[in-house]
């Protein structure tokens, strides 16, 4: 047993801070792995989480001044590796882990924050097709926004002049990459996107490691090309190189060399092209002529016989047909009726009492009431009588009277 004059008596405070003493000595520069919990990103800039494990726990903080050069999102349930050293949270009489540097574990830093920022924008609509907006198809000036020395500048400016020579070209000159590059290309868009004499923007860059071309993926360069009121092609890297501000821009272009030749059609082509169209137009003009010619001729024809000297002249010509039917019927007829009234004619001739006389008969009449006798019997010896003859006619008495024999 310890006797109470042998007995060394710590104060919570003196003890705290000698475990703690022991503790930052003995764990200076540790790397611990784990999964994140309780993530807290508090208002003051600093972080406070859980790194855990299946068998423990530990408190960590990372303060602001080591964390706001993180290029990712820590979030719960996401593995890392972090490096710090140990310490005692005095007031509490806790201990936990003071990390200065934090990078997921499985992926790389740069990658995850990639790849997080990706799925953010999207979801707020910034990679839609639907706010793409064309390029000119043969823009006035063109705004770069790259490096001024390099070869992208002179293959592009090469490209650019051996197209459509004297095409105006502004060169906005940036850092395309370390620190603070891209706020230089997130500002020189804001610059350039307010001018009026500038048709397209081209951010471009030649090739490089993921943490070469990091600028364009940062979250304010990606914001700028969104807001830029001019259409923006993004020009970064090589073919096989992928970048946030590739799906932010209005267009793609596989390599800086590759955006010069999508921005900038060849003059020859152009004056191909314009001639193809005028003669396009030529033919429709044409055709159109044509058309209208020929509907022209048709209405001319339907309102000719519409119109009222041509029905007048129609109804002369009609009126000139019916005459000459009138007159030819009237001709038929009248010759058709002058061979009845002949024909009549001389049937009557042949039956008129007359044409009888004619033959040498006569007619006897009674006298004095001329009364045509048709029997000697109707008369008495005495009597006179008139005989009509075919030219003249006898008074006679009758002297004597012989009755026919009848047969």
């Amino acid at each position: 047993m310890i006797s109470p004059s042998a007995r060394h008596i710590y104060t919570v405070g003196a003890l705290t801070a000698e475990v703690k003493a022991v503790l930052e000595d003995g764990f200076s520069a540790l790397w611990v792995e784990g999964e994140l919990s309780n993530f807290k990103h508090h208002t003051s800039g600093h972080m406070y989480f859980t790194l855990k494990d299946a068998q423990a726990q530990i408190r960590g903080v990372m303060f602001r001044g080591n964390n706001r050069l993180l290029k990712f999102q820590p979030t719960d349930g996401l593995a890392v590796l972090v490096c710090g050293t140990l310490t005692v949270y005095e007031r509490r009489g806790e201990y936990q882990i003071n990390v200065e540097f934090m990078e997921p574990k499985g992926v790389g830093a740069l990658q995850l924050a990639f790849e997080q920022l990706k799925a953010r924008l999207e979801a707020e609509g910034l990679f839609d097709a639907d706010r793409k907006r064309p390029l000119p198809l043969l823009p006035r000036k063109i705004g770069i926004i790259t490096s001024p020395t390099g070869a992208v500048i002179r293959d592009m400016l090469t490209i650019v002049g051996r197209r459509f020579p004297g095409l105006e070209i502004l060169i906005h000159p940036v850092a395309v990459q370390g620190e603070g590059a891209a706020k230089e290309i997130a500002a020189a868009l804001k610059r350039l996107g307010s001018r009026t004499d500038l048709d397209v923007l081209i951010v471009a860059r030649g090739g490089g490691s993921l943490e070469d071309l990091w600028a364009f993926n940062e979250e304010v360069v990606a914001r700028a090309i969104a807001a830029s009121p001019i259409p923006v092609i993004s020009a970064v890297g090589h073919e096989s190189d992928v970048t946030i501000a590739d799906f932010v821009a209005d267009l793609r272009a596989p390599t800086p060399s590759a955006a010069a030749e999508l921005v900038v059609a060849r003059r020859d082509e152009l004056r191909q092209r314009v001639d193809e169209l005028v003669a396009r137009v030529q033919a429709a003009v044409q055709h159109l002529l044509e058309v209208r010619r020929g509907r022209a001729e048709m209405l001319r024809r339907h309102l000719t016989l519409l119109s009222p000297a041509a029905q007048l002249a129609r109804r002369r010509e009609r009126l000139q047909g019916l005459r000459q039917r009138l007159t030819a019927w009237w001709e038929l007829s009248r010759t058709v009726r002058g061979a009845r009234l002949a024909r009549a004619a001389s049937n009557l001739e042949s039956l008129s009492p007359l044409g009888i006389l004619g033959r040498g008969y006569s007619i006897c009449f009674a006298l004095p009431e001329r009364r045509i006798l048709k029997a000697a019997a109707e008369v008495a010896v005495g009597t006179d009588v008139a005989v009509r003859l075919h030219r003249g006619e006898l008074r006679c008495v009758v002297q004597g009277i012989h009755p026919s024999e009848e047969r």
